[in-house]
């Protein structure tokens, strides 16, 4: 889609990293070195979290990268440079989980530091615990009741929701990112949230960890039209 000269002026004024990346598109080597070293970690980080192997996750980032500098010259403001750089991460990770011979599984661990601060699985179960404040919750159980509700989403709505909680993206951010509409993502996102809730209540109720199959039937239950796309970027 064509951006007009206006909308590329705006945003290369509003986003100092969309500024950096007109750099790149001239050949400013210490420009793409400086969104590398802003973007990697948290490009990796959610990486992780849909293929679940950190080698595999660092790999896929250096893709993602060496997408954006061949993209240079091609390069025009049309989004937050954020928005479009995971973009190209959504159909790196979507074609890396379409070619693996089984589905993969998501591995959220603790991440107490970093540039997003507290860990965003931390703060999803504080919220979780929300639901039943009568009983008393261990954190690190509860974390790992949040990881194990997590792997039962699909690779759509598990991405929505790490753009969601991890980017802290917007559903008009979310929706450029994975190419939907934005009452597509909210429908997805209520989708997430229901199975989360599904996975998590018996839990937060009564102290009962779910069994797999209880996360894959409830996952399965609103995931009908969550397929991954196969789009190139």
């Amino acid at each position: 889609m064509a951006v007009s000269e206006s909308t590329a002026r705006q945003y290369a004024l509003q986003d100092p990293d969309v500024r950096l990346m007109l750099r790149v598109r001239d050949d400013d080597a210490a420009a793409f070195d400086e969104l590398m070293l802003r973007y990697q970690n948290r490009l990796v980080t959610v990486l992780e979290h849909l293929v679940n192997r950190r080698d595999q996750a660092e790999d896929l980032a250096q893709e993602v990268f060496l997408r954006v500098f061949r993209a240079r010259k091609r390069y025009v403001p049309g989004a937050k440079f954020s928005t479009w750089l995971f973009t190209i991460a959504n159909h790196v990770a979507s074609n890396s989980i379409r070619d693996q011979s089984r589905r993969p599984e998501i591995n959220l661990r603790p991440n107490e530091s970093g540039p997003l601060g507290s860990s965003p699985l931390e703060r999803m179960a504080q919220a979780a615990s929300g639901m039943m404040p009568t009983r008393q919750l261990d954190k690190a159980e509860l974390r790992d009741m949040v990881r194990s509700a997590m792997e039962g989403l699909n690779q759509r709505q598990r991405m929505a929701v790490l753009l969601s909680k991890f980017e802290e993206m917007s559903y008009a951010d979310i929706a450029t990112t994975m190419e939907m509409s934005v009452q597509a993502v909210k429908s997805l996102l209520t989708r997430a949230r229901l199975n989360l809730r599904d996975a998590l209540q018996p839990y937060l109720d009564r102290g009962e960890r779910p069994s797999e199959s209880t996360v894959s039937s409830s996952s399965t239950k609103y995931s009908h039209d969550d397929q991954p796309s196969d789009v190139e970027p």
